[in-house]
Formats: C-alpha cells, structure tokens, sequence
C-alpha cells in the first residue's frame, strides 16, 4: 500500500508491504526532509559515491518501487526500510537527524495502532485516497474491497497457505477466472507496472473482484481444503462464479467491464469510450 506522509511539511513517499511487514521510504524524499536540499537526486548519489569509498554495502542492498512523481506519473524510486534509514540518516549531518528518528517510530506506531483497530486504517486510507482524486463513491468501494480481501487471506492462513507466492498463485487463479486475464495480462491491459491492481479498478469492477474473493473464501469455509491445490480449486470456483456475472453483465450492455481505465482516468470521471 502506497501512501504520503508529512515530516515538519516535507511530503515523504511512502510504501507497506503487506507481505513483509515492512515500511519502505522513498530515499530522496527522506534526504530532502533532512538537508532542504533543492538537489536531492544529486545530495543521493554523491552520498552513495561516498559510502562506498567507506566500504558501505548500504547503497548496495538499496531496492527500488514505482511511486508516485509530482507529475502525477509512476517512476521506479530508491527505497530503504526503516533499519536502512536509520543507518542511512547517520551518514546525513543534520540537526533534524533526532525529531525524523522520532518521526520514524511514530509511523512505525501508527501501524500498530491500525493493527488494534482497523477503523484507523480505513480512516487513513480515505484521506490518502480523497487527496489522489477519487470519489468518496469509489472510496467507499475500494474501502470494503480491502476489508473483503483480508478476510480471505486470514481464511487462506487458516488452511494453512502460505503468504508470498502462494497468495500469488491464488489470487492470479481467482483474477483469471472472473475477468479473463491474469493480474499480468489485466495490469498489461491498464497499462500498469507495480501499481497496485485494485486502485485502478473501476467500481463494477472492484464488485466483481470482491464478489470473486468473498465466494472464494465461503467456498473455503465450507470444504475446508487442506492442501494448496485444493485452494485452487476452489480459488477457480469462486472466480468462476463472479466472471459468469461478468458475461451476464457485458451481454445486456453489451459493453466489456474489464477497462482499461487507470487510476487517473478514473478519478477525472473519463469514460472508457474515450480511450479508444
């Protein structure tokens, strides 16, 4: 999940991995935070340089993600965990080197409290989504998809199915099934990289994706599969339900509920009619 986060009104981008656990910050963003530098990019790579010549593997065990730019376009961004910050902000003489360490574990904070109560998840997971554009309409869709989602993993984990690839597996089975493409194909077709699939859903789509995900997990709860193939099983049956409404749908429209809208076009209200 993407998000931005204020330091003293400096926008640091941001990024949890709901699979590791783990918070990712966007580096240059965090060094423009710290020094005011106008140079970010610049103030990195002279820092990198640096650390190396002081035989750093920091620089080295760096990662990148696509994060959002001030132009509104995805571009892959230097990324470092919360450990990989702090040793980072040793090497950035700075006299705000202590309030961003309290920054950190105040993030670090707010996401155990999301943890104990979910409604400040979704409390903050609107504001991120209000301030990117989108309805308070599809808000509230995307909203009830995430809350939809984590119910079927949690019945996932009760069977035993482990997060990572075979989460992955799975939800490219349900996908499949309901819209006719795999996440690869159907990301190809909205002409996404590492952007989340969900948020550039449109609205029926995210109801046939939660109608996909809700029927797989009650098929679940009944058969109670106890191995991963079995899980696939029923991942096909569940989606195979959603993707019949699908062609119920597209045959009294007459219209394909598989968009390639974006995140961007959707927020501006585009119609999928003008894409072509």
């Amino acid at each position: 999940m993407s998000n931005i986060k204020l330091f003293e009104s400096k926008k640091v981008r941001t990024h949890w991995d709901e699979e590791k656990e783990l918070w990712y910050f966007s580096i240059i963003d965090v060094i423009e935070a710290l020094t005011g530098t106008d140079r970010p990019r610049k103030y990195w790579n002279d820092l990198k340089i640096k650390l190396k010549k002081e035989g750093s593997e920091l620089s080295e065990n760096i990662g990148q993600l696509k994060m959002i730019s001030s132009d509104g376009k995805f571009y892959q961004t230097d990324v470092a965990d919360t450990a990989q910050i702090l040793r980072l902000i040793q090497s950035i003489p700075s006299p705000k080197a202590e309030p961003f360490k309290q920054w950190l574990a105040q993030v670090g904070y707010e996401r155990i409290e999301e943890t104990e109560d979910p409604e400040l998840s979704f409390d903050r997971a609107m504001e991120t989504y209000l301030a990117k554009g989108y309805t308070k309409e599809w808000i509230n869709q995307r909203l009830k998809s995430i809350e939809v989602r984590k119910e079927l993993t949690d019945e996932w984990e009760n069977r035993g199915v482990k997060r990572g690839m075979d989460f992955a597996i799975l939800t490219d089975i349900i996908t499949k099934a309901w819209s006719g493409k795999s996440v690869k194909q159907y990301k190809k077709h909205k002409d996404l990289k590492k952007e989340n699939l969900r948020d550039h859903m449109t609205n029926l789509e995210l109801v046939l994706n939660m109608l996909a995900e809700a029927t797989t997990s009650e098929i679940s709860k009944k058969k109670k599969p106890t191995t991963l193939n079995e899980s696939k099983v029923i991942a096909n049956q569940g989606g195979t339900i959603a993707g019949n409404t699908r062609k119920e749908i597209e045959a009294k429209t007459g219209e394909k509920v598989v968009s390639k809208l974006n995140a961007k076009q959707i927020a501006e209200g585009k119609p999928e009619k003008k894409l072509k």
